[in-house]
């Protein structure tokens, strides 16, 4: 199984017109996502890789009934194409796109409360379940079918703690990249909570990093919970100094905020078992769930 996208998604692409827009939604099909429409205001009727083109989400969504959608629009528009989503009825939103204002993300987290909405993102890799669908920017030739679900506030390492997993041959059930800004939309706990109920999902990597209070969230819900699945930890960016921002938005520590000490330490204390070393990510997840999964 997997959580939030399967083989069965049917997904539109905001802003398939444009260079990043139609390479990236190139990969996707290739990978066997099924790409049903594309949006961009003022071009409908066009089509592009074979893809029909809408004015807008309404549109794409009556006409394919498409029910995800993923943005490659720029900063300053990308607000509003995700309220655009939600208000057409799409029930996942994955926002690629980075240097979104604090003010317009929180403005579409309340619209997508209101609305039901699910939000993947800003500033993320995307969404990937092997062989099934990927949604976003990732390289899917690393990713393999299995038991690990993988939640990661970076896209890079997604990538590498992904790919050294295959090496040991711990293949993925989903893989999401949550994106590092400061007003993120589905985050660790809540990626948790659907990992947890997914019967294929046999354990969990968590990627985090310094800055906001995610990852000591997650912690504390997994002791609370007595989390019934192993659980493994990575936080980047131990090296930072204080109030110097390190790569993403929210990567930044604010006094005693969002150190990466206090997260290991909210990780271990709830039984988390923390991978201090990057380059054997794979190994110690996999030496951990050896005879186990």
């Amino acid at each position: 199984m997997s959580i939030l996208v399967n083989s069965e998604t049917k997904v539109i692409v905001q802003g398939l017109t444009g260079r990043e827009g139609r390479f990236h939604a190139e990969q996707m099909m290739k990978y066997g996502t099924k790409v049903v429409a594309g949006v961009t205001p003022g071009k409908g009727g066009q089509e592009v890789l074979g893809v029909p083109v809408f004015n807008s989400c309404e549109e794409a969504v009556k006409a394919t009934g498409a029910d995800t959608s993923v943005i490659f629009v720029p900063a300053m528009g990308a607000a509003d194409s995700a309220c655009e989503a939600s208000a057409a009825g799409v029930k996942l939103v994955i926002l690629i796109t980075e240097h979104i204002p604090v003010l317009d993300m929180i403005r579409v987290k309340e619209f997508f409360a209101k609305n039901g909405t699910q939000l993947i993102g800003p500033n993320c890799p995307g969404i990937i379940t092997p062989k099934q669908c990927k949604i976003g920017i990732m390289p899917g030739y690393i990713f393999e079918p299995g038991p690990i679900g993988l939640i990661s506030r970076s896209g890079t390492l997604t990538y590498e703690a992904t790919w050294q997993l295959t090496q040991q041959g711990l293949g993925q059930s989903t893989c999401c990249g949550i994106g590092g800004d400061q007003v993120p939309g589905l985050y660790f706990t809540d990626m948790l909570k659907l990992f947890r109920d997914d019967p294929e999902t046999k354990a969990v990597c968590m990627i985090g990093e310094i800055g906001g209070n995610g990852e000591e969230m997650a912690a504390q819900y997994v002791k609370e919970t007595n989390y019934p699945k192993p659980v493994f930890g990575f936080i980047a960016g131990l090296t930072a100094p204080k109030g110097k921002r390190m790569g993403h938005a929210g990567a930044i520590i604010t006094g005693n905020s969002g150190r990466g000490e206090d997260k290991i330490k909210a990780f271990q204390e709830a039984g988390i078992t923390v991978i201090h070393e990057l380059g054997k990510f794979g190994e110690t997840v996999a030496q951990a769930l050896k005879g186990k999964i």
